[in-house]
């Protein structure tokens, strides 16, 4: 073998053990805390407010306001009948709920946790919940009535109802004024032009079935949907094209791209209780490094910017718990 082919052949093999070792240390997640917070309840979406480390975990007819790590309770947003949601908008000092069996939003001062308003949607079933804060606007994405409706943030009124077609699931925002929403029965991505609150884009998510959980690499342009029939379908945030897939646990319901690790984190309630964490090699390649078991019924979660901690909601043996996932050292 000349000189060429061995440093080629080094070159190849280093490349080959740095993505596989970049991929092992995705990774290496463990469980390593379960917080108990009493009774077993409903509960749906789990928010994260980095800025004073406390947690929005949704319990069927309040939000529990849970300090981490401690895992204490801090305190309670109440008459939150049916919640699905909280929506976070740091510059206002402002959150937001989305009660699903009075088809309202609640208004609360991120503060105190005092309330401030309620307000009453047309729609049915607000679900997901998203605070935009290029324009200061909270969407609605209402599950039974296939509409959102947007609520001026600084005057807390509803100033726009657009229909959908379809079953809207979860949404983000990019930094570019689009918002990107999972559409669950049709198995697509929409796409809203934050100025006008139209939607500009209907793109098929093929290979998807039942998109709900939703995030975005930002610096890359693309957007993770996680797939009722266990996969994770990746999509460029500018053409809606395809680009990649690859398998997660069965009924996810959240995902999570961590761009500091590269990593992509899905949660999936079904069988055990799956985290899957997957590597990004590139923007169009990724590789499951894991897919650590966590518990039945955790299928969302929130993870922490400061500590990279994940935290999984679920019910064991009649309460109610968070589970805390963490990277290994």
């Amino acid at each position: 073998m000349n000189n060429f082919s061995k440093n080629f052949l080094t070159m190849a093999l280093a490349g080959l053990f740095g993505v596989s070792a970049m991929a092992a240390d995705a990774g290496s997640y463990e469980v390593v805390q379960r917080l108990p917070l009493g009774a077993a309840t409903k509960w749906d979406f789990i928010s994260i407010d980095a800025q004073r480390q406390r947690l929005f975990v949704t319990r069927g007819d309040r939000v529990d306001v849970v300090a981490i790590p401690s895992g204490k309770t801090v305190g309670v947003i109440a008459n939150t009948q049916g919640v699905h949601g909280v929506a976070i908008a740091q510059d206002l000092k402002l959150g937001f709920t989305s009660n699903g069996k009075t088809n309202s939003v609640t208004v609360f001062d991120l503060e105190s946790l005092a309330t401030q308003a309620e307000i009453t949607l047309k729609g049915k079933n607000p679900d997901v919940i998203l605070y935009e804060p290029l324009t200061h606007k909270v969407y609605a994405f209402n599950g039974s009535s296939a509409d959102f409706e947007v609520i001026d943030a600084t005057t807390l009124k509803v100033v726009d109802s657009v229909k959908v077609g379809g079953r809207p699931e979860f949404a983000l925002s990019d930094e570019h004024g689009k918002i990107f929403f999972n559409v669950e029965d049709k198995s697509e991505l929409h796409v809203i032009d934050v100025a006008s609150n139209k939607v500009v884009a209907k793109w098929p998510l093929k290979g998807c079935v039942e998109p709900t959980g939703l995030a975005m690499d930002v610096k890359n342009a693309r957007l993770f949907s996680a797939c009722a029939n266990g996969v994770a379908v990746v999509t460029d945030a500018h053409s809606g094209k395809k680009v990649a897939h690859f398998a997660i646990g069965e009924h996810p319901d959240a995902v999570i791209y961590d761009a500091d690790t590269r990593t992509v984190l899905t949660s999936g309630g079904g069988g055990t209780g799956t985290l899957t964490v997957a590597h990004q090699d590139d923007a169009d390649h990724y590789t499951v490094s894991a897919k650590l078991v966590t518990e039945k019924g955790a299928k969302t979660m929130a993870m922490n910017p400061l500590d990279k901690k994940v935290y999984l909601p679920t019910v064991l043996a009649d309460q109610f718990v968070l589970l805390v996932a963490a990277r290994k050292p």
